[in-house]
């Protein structure tokens, strides 16, 4: 069942998480922002040692059970809530800075496209690379200049077999942490290609492109409105040649399934709740900082009194609580059903949709109420405005997720609602 508490298994990682936020993020959160592409090491290598004082293994948690040794008792099994503890992580660093978390060598969406797509040899291969001695950062890359949001049924980036290696020519736009992941020498890019063009969905796969391999270079980093300490770049692969194995998954074409297309699908089903936590953590901070800045401006906020007794400004900061806690409610439940093994593709679209909605509206009406405080440099609250609009773009659109959740509520395909 549900839990609205924070589950105690999950208790230590919050606590760390939210210390990092306070100490290492908040003092240096406007550095970075006015510093774009400058990669923020001291931050890296500190959340490496968090994440290796937390077991290591980075934030995405292992699909495979265990192997029992032979004639060993079942072990009983405590609630699962390692998704649980991805988003509450998620929540507190974005309450820091979300544009460093995401800058977090823990395994972000790279990892994610691992954890639902490759075998139990390739899980052990590169997510174990978080457990090291040195940092890993990965991204993965799946949008290109002809579509964006109608990714990933039509893929031109291809991947021709030869021999024990695959050959990859495409490129790819909009790649979060693209240069970071390159740089690192254990770091990684998840490229989304397709080995038959004719085949369609069914021939979409996800290859592991490792930093340093020839034929994958960045030709461009973007100068963004928010989130500006990640960088986001263009990726072009001339000949990429890589070991086969690296393709994860299954090479092999059956035209009548949609196995990479699902990859991609279930890689979202599991990254749309992130993002969506690290929005919150966003609306989070604004809210808090709202209202400590308006006690200081001697505005007293009333609570347990009538709606129709509050003044104007009492009545748009309890909406703002409204939509945060009810949007947090959603985000829990599709993690839960992560945890769970139960499928969350309506629930994890819902979460997210709502919260790049609900994280846009609280920024912007912090920024109205502060008036020049919230306008000005002096405090966080106009960057936090402009880091939460691209929730309400990456990770699918919400005008994509509104799509999703209206077919999966109505029963259409896409054929029947596009």
């Amino acid at each position: 069942m549900i839990s609205f508490e924070i589950p105690d298994k999950v208790r230590n990682a919050v606590t760390l998480m939210t210390m990092v936020g306070e100490n290492m993020m908040r003092p240096v959160a406007r550095y970075f922002d006015d510093h774009e592409h400058e990669v923020p090491w001291d931050y890296i290598n500190m959340m490496h040692d968090a994440n290796k004082q937390m077991g290591g293994g980075g934030f995405v948690p292992s699909t495979d059970k265990p192997k029992k040794a032979e004639g060993e008792a079942p072990k009983k099994e405590g609630p699962r809530v390692a998704y649980q503890r991805l988003a509450y992580s998620a929540e507190a660093l974005s309450w820091g800075d979300a544009a460093l978390y995401l800058c977090s060598p823990v395994g972000l969406l790279g990892a994610a496209a691992v954890a639902a797509t490759g075998t139990p040899e390739q899980k052990q291969r590169f997510l174990a690379r978080f457990a090291g001695d040195k940092p890993v950062l990965d991204g993965m890359a799946l949008t290109e200049p002809h579509a964006g949001s109608a990714m990933p049924a039509d893929v031109r980036t291809t991947a021709v077999r030869d021999g024990d290696s695959g050959v990859l020519n495409g490129e790819k736009i909009f790649v979060t942490g693209a240069h970071k992941a390159l740089i690192d020498t254990q770091g990684f890019l998840v490229i989304w290609a397709t080995i038959d063009a004719s085949a369609g969905r069914a021939g979409v796969r996800p290859f592991v492109v490792e930093a340093g391999t020839p034929g994958c270079t960045v030709t461009k980093l973007e100068h963004k409105l928010g989130i500006r300490a990640s960088d986001t770049g263009s990726v072009v692969l001339q000949d990429c040649r890589i070991p086969f194995d690296n393709i994860l998954g299954s090479p092999e074409v059956e035209k009548k399934t949609t196995e990479g297309f699902k990859g991609a699908m279930a890689t979202f089903d599991a990254s749309r709740p992130m993002v969506a936590a690290s929005a919150m953590g966003i609306a989070r901070a604004t809210l808090e900082t709202l209202k400590e800045l308006l006690a200081q401006n001697g505005v007293t906020l009333r609570t347990g009194i009538p709606r129709s007794r509050m003044t104007n400004i009492e009545r748009e900061v309890a909406d703002m609580e409204i939509q945060l806690r009810s949007t947090w409610l959603l985000i829990l439940k599709s993690v839960w059903m992560m945890d769970e093994k139960k499928p969350n593709n309506l629930e994890a679209s819902m979460g997210k949709m709502r919260a790049g909605d609900v994280v846009v509206r609280i920024t912007q009406k912090a920024v109205e109420l502060l008036g020049p405080l919230g306008y000005s440099r002096e405090h966080l609250i106009e960057k936090w405005f402009r880091d939460a609009k691209v929730n309400d773009l990456y990770e699918g659109t919400g005008q994509i997720n509104r799509l999703i959740i209206a077919r999966r509520i109505l029963g259409y395909g896409r054929r029947e609602l596009a």
